[in-house]
């Protein structure tokens, strides 16, 4: 009787274990981006509209097509994570647009305008 006690109560803990795993898969919201995170291309889009597409460097880098100035406001030349997520800098650093961390894939800039600027990870679908 002991033995099946037992037994049961590591088949429970168990399942909780992998049900635990299968939610953590996006638990990264409010959380700042870090290097290894970010390299890559990442989608800005807005009204449910790709934009353009950055590509953000493991090393503060962002390389930015010109088709991405007026989404973003300028041309960024770097990134920085934030205590909730990121924002893309200019020259000499200065702050350009702040992204709020709402998943591991995507961070959302809330404008003033009531038009939110999406930043999503990868390039555009194929």
């Amino acid at each position: 009787m002991r033995a099946s006690i037992i037994a049961a109560a590591l088949s429970a803990a168990a399942l909780l274990a992998r049900a635990a795993a299968a939610q953590t898969g996006d638990n990264e919201a409010g959380v700042p981006l870090t290097p290894a995170e970010a390299a890559g291309p990442w989608t800005v889009a807005s009204q449910g509209k790709d934009l353009c597409v950055l590509t953000l460097g493991a090393a503060h880098s962002v390389k930015a097509p010109a088709s991405c100035d007026e989404a973003v406001g300028g041309n960024p030349t770097g990134w920085q994570p934030t205590k909730d997520g990121m924002q893309l800098t200019g020259t000499g650093g200065q702050g350009m647009l702040a992204f709020h961390r709402w998943s591991n894939s995507l961070f959302v800039s809330h404008r003033s305008s009531g038009v939110d600027i999406q930043l999503r990870r990868g390039g555009p679908e194929a």
